[in-house]
């Protein structure tokens, strides 16, 4: 199915006034392969589609962030947990913990990882970063009881669970936000639907550039370039709610011109983001 999207964004965009020395890295951990007939409406089973597996890390003055966790050094195993169907051949690259660790990162300075949602190849890396987790009271109990939690389950154990509730209003088409900072330079909002409390994460540069980082509303870009949602089936095993997710992706796709949409699983998607330098900045030899 190929959605009718909104019309796309014509109104000013909120403040947000970022400190001048906050920045965005990409950390990719490595990546796993399906079909494109599995991923997207009118994808072909001929063409195969690298999956990202990537953290983005916020640094700012109040302290740094992690955008999901990407696949940890235990990912074998966790695969070995999923649903035969779910599992795909895949490629581990440094985990986020050995990127950050290599480039003499501090990692007092990091609050945590916020998770978009808890399937697994967005909370595998926990089981090697061991920081506290950034998650809604909605997504904490569908990660208690639903089958697609198993991976979270065994990789927050032991870790510490910090809460939080979307205390702003509508941010830029979705129902409830969460301004973290406090400066609108990164805002969490309730997106829904692929589960109940999936989140999109915008993110505000002192350059002014804006991201939106999407999570799995869609899964690669021809959701957002051609308005394509999930085929059928993988709708129905993969989304709580499809009627949501659809919502979801017809604002992202509103937003696209004037922000840069990051689905979770789009390689390319990732590109005009650095890499996390070799020596991380302050960092002294």
């Amino acid at each position: 199915m190929v959605i009718t999207p909104f019309p796309y964004w014509t109104g000013r965009l909120p403040e947000a006034t970022p400190p001048a020395d906050m920045a965005l890295y990409r950390l990719p951990t490595g990546t796993y392969t399906t079909r494109a007939f599995f991923a997207v409406t009118g994808g072909s089973v001929r063409d195969k589609r690298d999956f990202a597996a990537t953290a983005v890390l916020i640094s700012h003055p109040k302290g740094d962030l992690l955008i999901d966790a990407g696949f940890g050094e235990h990912v074998a195993e966790h695969i070995t947990m999923l649903a035969r169907m779910e599992r795909a051949p895949y490629r581990l690259g440094r985990t986020a913990a050995q990127q950050l660790d290599a480039a003499g990162y501090d990692r007092s300075r990091l609050l945590g990882v916020l998770v978009t949602h808890v399937h697994w190849d967005h909370v595998s890396g926990l089981d090697s970063l061991r920081v506290p987790v950034w998650i809604n009271e909605a997504e904490i109990r569908y990660g208690a009881d639903d089958s697609h939690g198993t991976v979270f389950r065994a990789v927050s154990q032991g870790l510490e669970i910090r809460t939080y509730t979307f205390d702003g209003s509508e941010y830029l088409g979705f129902p409830a936000s969460l301004d973290f900072y406090g400066d609108g330079s990164v805002i969490v909002a309730l997106a829904a639907g692929h589960t109940p409390g999936s989140v999109v994460v915008f993110v505000t540069l002192p350059t002014g550039k804006r991201y939106a980082f999407i999570g799995d509303l869609t899964w690669q870009m021809d959701g957002i370039s051609r308005g394509a949602e999930r085929p059928w089936l993988m709708r129905r095993v993969a989304d709580v709610d499809a009627r949501t997710v659809r919502v979801g992706l017809q604002r992202s796709i509103a937003l696209s011109r004037v922000l840069q949409v990051v689905p979770a699983h789009d390689v390319p998607a990732y590109d005009s983001i650095p890499l996390l330098p070799s020596r991380f900045p302050g960092v002294t030899l």
